[in-house]
């Protein structure tokens, strides 16, 4: 029987090699995945991410048809490595997307907000690998139903749209990986090296990082929306409108108008009415930080400078490294 120290020198060794079910699946080096955030995940930042050794994504949820054909022709020329696009399956133009990615010959597809049932076939039937976004052991298994490829579980620490479990993620990623036999990539609150080991250690094979890559001079985010999440201190992200779609949110202005509804028991109706269209927009993308809405992870207060794609995974390759090789002198 292997004892539990040689049990966890496997396991460092194995991380320290940065290859596994992931990086083998999307053919990248390390198995670190950019969120495809709204308003921030364009060419550049798709490109640069694929270019340094990740996963980079499109964020099409943000984008019009004729605006995500101009992101993935420039991403095709500005990198060779492997990319993505991802698509929330509440897009109001759904069917034309996904024809244009079929059309476009993309090859990696994360979806999420929905069942994957639909649209995973056709996708798989065009030679696509399907990841898709989860916040429970449930959907988990609904998705190695589905014949999906991989999985993102992502905690409530997480950036925009979250789960309505509220499930955290150190608590998520043990239970996703012992209910389903799919790969894991553990997302919500991820941001270093060593909470990339860490999420490995329970069993995830990769990370979705979205709040460091959200900041990056690469993102195309504005200008004083990634200065504003720089200076976001501990608790000054609360998950709000919980009777639309729970999305964690900077504390602002809109913030404030949402919370007050909510705290006097204002119906879908008046919070969707409050909310209107382009609110994320108007915050991420135009820089209005009273007006808009600001979509941000947990992380943020751990964040305190912009730094390019290439100084991120230098940082984040280094400290898992330093993680991995500090955990071998543990002791139990």
């Amino acid at each position: 029987m292997l004892s539990i120290e040689s049990i966890f020198r496997t396991f460092v060794a194995k991380a320290k090699d940065m290859e596994n079910r992931i990086t083998k699946l999307f053919n990248i080096k390390y198995p670190v995945i950019q969120g495809g955030m709204v308003w921030c995940s364009g060419w550049r930042l798709a490109s640069a991410v694929s270019n340094n050794g990740g996963l980079g994504l499109l964020g099409a949820g943000s984008m019009h048809p004729e605006t995500l054909v101009e992101h993935i022709h420039k991403t095709q020329q500005a990198t060779n490595k492997p990319w993505g696009i991802n698509v929330p399956l509440l897009y109001p133009e759904i069917d034309r997307l996904m024809d244009i990615i079929i059309q476009e010959g993309v090859k990696i597809v994360f979806t999420s907000a929905g069942s994957p049932k639909k649209w995973t076939p056709t996708l798989k039937a065009h030679g696509i690998t399907v990841v898709h976004v989860i916040s429970s052991s449930l959907f988990a298994k609904k998705c190695e139903e589905a014949g999906v490829d991989a999985v993102v579980a992502e905690g409530f620490e997480a950036g925009g749209h979250n789960g309505r479990e509220e499930t955290t993620t150190l608590t998520l990623i043990p239970n996703v990986v012992e209910s389903c036999s799919l790969p894991v990539i553990a997302a919500g609150g991820i941001s270093s090296g060593k909470s990339m080991f860490a999420v490995m250690a329970l069993g995830a094979e990769g990370v979705q990082i979205g709040t460091r890559f959200a900041v990056a001079t690469e993102s195309s985010a504005h200008p004083a929306f990634k200065q504003r999440v720089l200076d976001t201190e501990e608790g000054g992200t609360m998950l709000a409108l919980k009777k639309l779609a729970p999305t964690r949110l900077i504390k602002n202005k809109f913030y404030e108008q949402v919370k007050s509804l909510e705290d006097t028991g204002a119906d879908a109706a008046k919070l969707t009415e409050l909310l209107g269209k382009g609110r994320a927009k108007k915050g991420i993308f135009e820089g209005n930080m009273e007006e808009g809405e600001l979509e941000i992870g947990q992380i943020a207060s751990m964040l305190h400078r912009e730094e390019t794609v290439a100084e991120i995974f230098e940082d984040i390759i280094t400290d898992f490294n330093k993680a991995a090789k500090k955990s071998i002198g543990w002791e139990m």
